[in-house]
């Protein structure tokens, strides 16, 4: 589309009651962002209250009618998705104004690729629209949808505000407080630094309690006769909840009692009865938990509305019926959204011929989509089971893969960051969250590099790994998949937003740039990878080298615009008298040639030794980095690689990061 242009949904998809609206760009840097808001208008072009203005702090409509599904990655950047049930938008509601916006005084002009696009509930693509003029603004309207009579339409806005976030939503009607927090609001303990029973490193652990305290009122019911205008203006800093450090004693007579628990693991022999258990559990959570099951298939274009959930139906298909494993319906307005689930634990692949099978009875059912769920992760671009779309039939089955780990996820921001209606839907989920990451439950993620890691870690041993190898091409993929786990276990317990960062070219094609990295690690037997960790003031790095057996965690921060470089120097080591005594300081400079560096151990009685003998030399930041060994294994266990990535990403976080100057969950005021 072109900027003012307009259509109709109508005329581009018959599934458009729910839609997916995704606000996308690129950084080259890596380390651009922003965030989404949208603003329900009546006739008068304003809305009714604060409460119809939808951003970080409220992101989900108690109708359902608007919810924000977060960011995902993307090959150059990261997309941010909305979901919107269209069947749902109160009739006083004329316009619904998608817009973004940037924080601490960046411009959409440092972003690249800026873009709307539109899909359907089947997941299919409609429209896009680039803004390729947004150079100093700090806020944009990307597009509106209107009603036009009985249907819904599109506009291509790309309208920008020098103001920022606070200058749009005031233009709408919505009264923003603006005000600084206090440092009792601000206060945010969303980590434990206990220790594990065998006096390992640190680990974030949540209080158990935590959970029932810090959930917040119930939100009005849906049919409310009238909009009510808040008490409170739209708080312009991040809700957070604040987790007690100090837990609760327990009742137990001694450390090998175990509290009783609503799914229990210690029954479960085999896959089969894992995989029906999980499938049972999970079902019913969603079904009994609106805020989760929403959230789970909001992204699958279902609406909001009254959830049923089944297990082991029975449809018929040729000769013998299919038991899909389980059912998802969702009834709104008299209209049925229907999905079939297939489940696979334990590290067990998804079958092609069943996904196929399954694809094929939604289709003539008239379902809509099909939702797989194992361990495995899924990549841009790489479908994880190969399934024949017949296009001659009218009816279109989307097919959507879930993980494991990103359902435990999803559990755990609402569980702990975010908070649900009530103390019994979040004793629910606590549990869910307790019963996902047992050992037994065989729903972990990602626990395994493949049958090609040994052989590529022995042909870079031996230096007989040749370009071109599918095997390297295996280990690149796998590599991604943890990665992508890394950020949402970290996510989870941050309750903030970790993504990876893709430094590619703009249109690249994924196959591509996997095929070059495989090419780079032949050569020079090195993986690679870069997180984006919302509130921190870098990158973190983390790089794997094949050839010594060593993970390397890092993070560059810039140099401060003000003040002395020894000065410089010495509140950086202040800030990091916590830190790990090995931490290596490296200080960056202008020019081809390294500056200083050596062992934070080393530094701490002279931080003078981090600046350059050359008082001209410029400092342009400073690079820390931690070193471990890393597992040999291709799973999970104690001595293998995932396991050993896992814990370098923690430790270098829990120790390192968090004690930097602004690593704390982004004070993302509206501006």
């Amino acid at each position: 589309m072109i900027k003012g242009a307009n259509v109709s949904l109508a005329a581009l998809s018959e599934d458009v009651g729910s839609v997916i609206v995704a606000l996308g760009w690129a950084s080259p840097t890596g380390e651009g962002d922003a965030d989404v808001s949208v603003l329900l208008l009546d006739a008068n072009g304003k809305v009714r209250s604060d409460a119809d203005f939808y951003f970080y702090n409220n992101p989900v409509a108690a109708d359902g009618s608007v919810q924000l599904l977060g960011k995902t990655p993307t090959e150059n950047g990261s997309e941010d998705r909305i979901s919107f049930d269209l069947t749902a938008v109160p009739s006083g509601i004329e316009r619904i104004v998608v817009a973004a916006s940037r924080y601490r005084g960046a411009r959409f002009g440092e972003l690249d690729d800026v873009r709307v696009t539109l899909a359907d509930s089947s997941g299919e693509n409609l429209l896009r629209f680039t803004i390729d003029d947004a150079d100093s603004v700090g806020a944009v309207i990307f597009g509106e949808l209107y009603r036009r009579g009985t249907e819904w339409k599109f506009r291509a806005v790309g309208q920008g505000y020098d103001s920022g976030l606070a200058g749009l939503a005031t233009d709408f009607g919505v009264d923003v407080d603006d005000a600084e927090e206090t440092d009792t609001d601000a206060a945010v303990a969303v980590l434990e630094d206990t220790r594990d029973d065998e006096g390992g490193d640190p680990v974030a652990v949540p209080s158990p309690q935590a959970t029932l305290e810090a959930v917040p009122a119930p939100r009005p019911p849906a049919d409310d006769p009238a909009p009510r205008k808040s008490s409170a203006r739209p708080r312009t800093a991040k809700k957070k909840i604040t987790l007690p450090k100090v837990a609760v004693k327990t009742l137990a007579e001694n450390d090998s009692w175990r509290q009783a628990r609503l799914f229990p693991v210690s029954a479960l022999k085999s896959d089969r009865d894992r995989e029906m258990r999980a499938t049972s559990v999970l079902l019913s959570v969603m079904a009994q938990v609106p805020e989760f099951g929403r959230r789970l298939t909001a992204a699958f274009g279902a609406p909001a509305g009254r959830m049923e959930t089944f297990t082991e139906v029975s449809l018929p298909h040729g000769d013998t019926p299919r038991r899909p494993d389980g059912v998802i319906r969702v009834e709104r307005a008299g209209k049925l959204w229907t999905a079939l689930v297939e489940t696979k634990t334990n590290g067990n692949p998804l079958k092609a011929e069943q996904v196929q099978a399954y694809m094929d009875i939604a289709a003539r059912r008239r379902y809509e989509a099909v939702i797989t769920l194992s361990n495995d992760v899924a990549l841009e671009g790489t479908p994880l089971v190969d399934v024949k779309i017949d296009g001659r039939r009218k009816h279109k089955v989307a097919l959507w893969h879930l993980s494991w780990a990103e359902v435990a996820h999803q559990a755990q921001m609402l569980l702990r960051h975010e908070g649900v209606g009530n103390a019994a839907h979040a004793w629910l989920l606590q549990e869910l969250l307790h019963y996902l990451q047992h050992e037994n439950s065989g729903c972990h993620g990602f626990q395994n590099m493949g049958s090609a890691w040994v052989p590529v870690r022995n042909g870079i041993d031996d230096e007989t790994l040749c370009q071109g190898d599918p095997r390297a091409l295996e280990v690149v993929e796998s590599w991604e998949r943890l990665i992508r786990q890394v950020c949402l276990r970290l996510g989870g317990e941050l309750g903030q937003k970790v993504l990876p960062v893709q430094r590619t070219r703009r249109g690249t094609d994924p196959q591509a740039r996997r095929g070059e990295l495989a090419d780079q690690l032949c050569r020079d037997g090195r993986l690679h990878a870069e997180l984006r960790i919302e509130g921190t003031p870098g990158v973190l790095a983390i790089g794997a080298d094949l050839r010594t057996g060593k993970l390397r965690t890092a993070m560059e921060i810039p140099a401060p615009e003000q003040g002395y470089p020894l000065s410089w120097a010495k509140r950086l080591v202040r800030r990091l008298a916590e830190a790990p005594a090995d931490l290596h300081v490296e200080t960056l400079v202008d020019g081809e040639a390294g500056g200083p560096r050596g062992t934070l151990e080393r530094l701490r009685p002279e931080p003078g030794d981090m600046l350059p003998k050359d008082s001209r030399v410029r400092i342009t930041g400073f690079r820390l980095s931690l070193f471990k060994g890393m597992g040999s294994g291709r799973g999970n266990a104690e001595s293998g690689f995932i396991r050993s990535v896992d814990d370098a990403v923690q430790r270098f976080f829990s120790s390192v990061v968090v004690h930097l100057d602004g690593a704390t969950p982004r004070r993302a005021s509206v501006r």
